[in-house]
Formats: structure tokens, sequence, C-alpha cells
């Protein structure tokens, strides 16, 4: 099933900046499924779907997630419960993203069902968007920023190539030879405050796990150590998960682990510490945010773009926002500190695979795969 590219849907007036949970329960067996009313109701309920070990794992959807997600649509293919993505991950704008998981999942995720770590880093945009800037991680970094609004990014990728031996070790590493023979496909010259002596950088950006670790690590010294009677430059990172769930049956190494390099490294060999930001879960804005975005979807998709006599769009509140996530010190307490309306699930299918909950973070409700834990949510909801 195909479906087609999508623009992006505008959030930047959507997006915050930033600034006891309820007794566990038991997944009984004997849990049966519920329809939902056929007819038109408004949603007392939305969901929040980790990717990364709870949907995916790699490019290939895990426990069940595309039947799961079927129950979320009615008989036309259209929106019935309203729900979204909410990862740490990134690397790619997030119409490029609903596109791909259109294709994996085999339902139709449109951009504004997509918050991914760096999309609060819109909430930068007045700040930044005429200053030079540096992003880098895997991915297309700079593409992400200027579909932000950024005017004057460069990526790391991009920037690197205009200082001759900059990462002294650059010579032995093939795939990073080839990358190097392909130019730039724009001019420094229309990127306003660009220079060549490290000291016109503004800020940097990591909006993913950075490919090259040791380069990156060097250059990010040098730009934030380029001022030396003035302020570090800012630095920000779109989420500092220590590990996630990728193909590889081990857990992998995150973003959170290389901020915890280039802390180390900086500190060491520059008398001031690393100044940086963290974006993401589990701050909590994260959650509110993804609160506005999922009573938009609601009103947009599930309600038929109901609007008010004065025109506005009729954002009620929920009674309950599912946090459906496999990481416990980012899904479930990000969850737990959102308070209510927001319930924990996690499941077993990525970071977290204990028996038994979490003993740092527990969760509201522990399922082995997403499939169980839709059902259970259908199941609760058809109740209340």
């Amino acid at each position: 099933m195909r479906y087609g590219y999508q623009p992006p849907f505008q959030l930047s007036k959507l997006l915050l900046v930033p600034t006891a949970p309820l007794p566990p329960f038991s997944l009984s067996s004997s849990l049966h499924f519920c329809s939902i009313s056929p007819h038109h109701q408004r949603s007392s309920f939305g969901i929040a779907f980790d990717i990364d070990g709870v949907v995916l794992r790699g490019r290939i959807p895990i426990g069940n997630s595309p039947t799961a997600l079927k129950r979320l649509y009615n008989d036309s293919g259209n929106l019935k419960i309203p729900f979204l993505f909410l990862t740490n991950g990134g690397g790619i704008p997030e119409s490029r993203r609903a596109f791909e998981l259109s294709e994996l999942l085999g339902v139709k995720i449109l951009p504004s069902q997509v918050l991914q770590g760096h999309s609060s880093f819109r909430s930068l945009l007045e700040r930044f968007e005429n200053d030079f800037i540096v992003a880098t991680g895997r991915g297309e970094p700079a593409e992400v920023m200027s579909e932000y609004g950024f005017k004057n990014v460069i990526s790391m990728e991009d920037y690197v190539s205009y200082f001759d031996n900059i990462d002294p070790v650059a010579h032995y590493k093939g795939w990073s030879r080839k990358v190097a023979s392909k130019k730039p496909t724009y001019s420094t010259k229309s990127i306003q405050g660009f220079d060549d002596s490290l000291s016109g950088v503004k800020a940097a950006f990591v909006i993913s796990d950075p490919v090259d670790w040791g380069r990156d690590i060097q250059v990010l010294c040098d730009i934030l150590s380029s001022k030396e009677n003035e302020h570090q430059p800012p630095l920000y990172f779109a989420a500092d998960d220590l590990q996630y769930q990728a193909a590889f049956p081990s857990k992998r190494l995150g973003i959170g682990a290389f901020r915890i390099a280039l802390e180390s490294v900086f500190n060491r060999i520059h008398s001031k510490p690393l100044e940086c930001t963290v974006f993401g879960k589990p701050k909590l804005f994260v959650f509110r945010n993804a609160e506005v975005i999922l009573r938009h979807l609601r009103a947009f998709s599930c309600d038929g773009d109901v609007t008010r006599e004065d025109g506005h769009l009729p954002l009620y509140g929920f009674k309950a926002l599912y946090m459906i996530g496999d990481n416990p010190s980012v899904d479930i307490k990000g969850a737990s500190q959102a308070g209510s309306p927001w319930f924990s699930i996690l499941t077993r299918t990525g970071v977290f695979r204990q028996r038994e909950n979490h003993a740092e973070y527990p969760a509201d409700l522990v399922v082995d795969t997403v499939e169980q834990a839709v059902e259970y949510i259908l199941e609760r909801e058809c109740a209340s």
C-alpha cells in the first residue's frame, strides 16, 4: 500500500517552549475485543506511540503493530481515535517520516502525527532564524532545520569540507572520503555569517545520534571554544536517550551517549564546563505539546473539522492519554511526570524485557506487545 508524499503540517504555533502515578494494572488474558460506537462521537482519549522497540525494530513491524494501528481507523480508512508517534528519534523531516511509517505500517500517517525529538527546535526559530548555525546527526540535519524555517544552517558534513585537515584521521575513513568527494550543492556565500575561523557559528544543534563521533566531538569542541573571552555558543540536543532498540538484538548507544562523550572530553580540555540544553522525552513540555497536537488531530480528523461560531476549533480536553513505550527512563518517566490524564504502558519488545514492572520507573501497565496495549485501551475505554 502506497501513500503520496505530503507537505509538512505547520506546528510552529502549537509547540510549547520547554519549561502520583496511577496504580499498576494487570492485563488479563480474558480481555475481549469491543467495538467503538459507529456513531460519530468525540473521542475522550488519545494515544502516543513510541516507534523504535514498540511498533518497529529497524524497518520491520513488531508486536503485530499494523493490525493494532488499523483498529484506530474506521472502515473508510479515516482516523477514528486520535493518535500520534512520540519519538526521540529523528534525522529526517516529519513529512518524510510520516511517509515511511505509512509504507511500513500499512495505514495513512499524517505529518502532524509525527513528533520527533527535534520537532521542538521550532520553538527556537525566533531566536536563531537568521543566524549562522551548524546541525549534525545521522540523516539530513540541515534539511530538517531548513524546513523548520532556519535560513542559515549548514550540516556538519558540509561545514568540515571547507576546512583542510580539521579531521586529522579523515584519510583513514574510506566512507568519509566518498562523502567528502561530493561538494555541497550550495555556496557558503548564500549563508549569512559563514567564515572559516570557526567563530561565526552562533549555535550548534545535534538532531540525532551522529555518524562520526570522533570528528563531531573534535569540531564541536572547536566551535564551542572558539570565542575565548565570550560565552560559549548555545548547544542543543534533540534528546538524551542513552540506549535504544534498533534492528540489532542488543540495545544500541543513542544520542545521550554521544552527549556524555562530548561533555567528558570538553570538560577535560577546558576550564569551563560544557553547557547544553536537552529536548525530547521525558521532558514535561514534550508531553504538553503532544496533548495539544492530539486535540488538534481530534478536531480536524476525528470530529470532521468542526468549528465553533467564532471560527475556532473546539479543543476539548481528554479524559485519558496513553503513552505506549519501551523505555522506562524515557517514555514511562515522562508520562508519570506529566501526570493526569496520562497513563503509561510499557511493552517488552524493546529496551525493557523484564517480566516484572520496572523498579525505578514503574508503568501503569506492562504488556508483551503494542497489540496487547491497544486491545487493553479499547477495552478500558469501551467500558468507561
